[in-house]
């Protein structure tokens, strides 16, 4: 998987733990190693959890390696990211985009 410095990785696990019981809103990056769109995101989303910190939660799951999440949530393309907020999906956006524009989208969640 393509890591993000400041991005912490998600299991089918942890999940629930993780995402579904944090205190903080996060943003979920499902994400895959063959997805150049998820490799153009990293950087991003590195930017965007050091910017955010103490506010946003950002983490990253390996669909591939984590099918149950994955299907729970119908995610079908790569990078799908969805901001949980109170352990429910709030908002869902799919592809790669640059930080002004996602910042610009997590407004409203935030």
């Amino acid at each position: 998987m393509i890591k993000a410095d400041g991005v912490a990785e998600v299991t089918d696990e942890d999940f629930a733990a993780e995402v579904i019981g944090a205190e903080l809103p996060v943003l979920v990056e499902f994400t895959a190693d063959w997805c150049p769109p998820c490799r153009q995101i990293a950087p991003v989303l590195s930017a965007v959890a050091a910017e955010e910190a103490g506010r946003l939660k950002v983490v990253q799951i390996d669909v591939d390696t984590n099918p149950e999440t994955t299907n729970a949530y119908g995610v079908l393309s790569m990078p799908t990211l969805i901001v949980f907020r109170d352990g429910q999906p709030v908002k869902s956006m799919v592809g790669a985009r640059p930080r002004r524009r996602l910042l610009q989208e997590l407004a409203d969640v935030l």
